[in-house]
């Protein structure tokens, strides 16, 4: 079982910050890629962010430049900086993890996706 736990959620005016954590816990292959979704009521989930164990990141244009995702040095946490927020990223923000699972010796896999319960994001004056 793995677990994902989310923070650093809240309120925030038009321009300011905030810094979201994902904590996950649990048997989770060291080869994995950690990411950020968000999702409002009337839009699909949505990629915010995303990076390899090697750190290689991703992101979309509508975030570039203004959001920063980074590995913590606790094995298995990533950090979601949110800078120049608009009021069109209010949502809730979910963590995600994804890696791939050894189920035999022949070396089958199974790709594995765990999920945290949110944290809400609202941008506003």
């Amino acid at each position: 079982q793995v677990d994902l736990v989310e923070s650093g959620g809240g309120l925030v005016q038009p321009g300011g910050s905030l810094r979201l954590s994902c904590a996950a816990s649990g048997t989770i292959s060291r080869t994995n890629v950690m990411a950020w979704y968000r999702q409002t009521p009337d839009k699909e989930r949505e990629l915010v962010a995303s990076i390899s164990n090697s750190g290689i990141t991703n992101y979309p244009h509508s975030v570039k430049g203004r959001f920063t995702i980074s590995r913590g040095n606790a094995k298995n946490t990533v950090y979601l900086q949110m800078n120049s927020l608009k009021p069109e990223d209010t949502a809730i923000y979910i963590c995600n993890v994804e890696f791939q699972r050894v189920l035999n010796v022949e070396g089958a896999t199974r790709r594995m996706s765990y999920w945290g319960k949110g944290t809400q994001v609202t941008v506003s004056s």
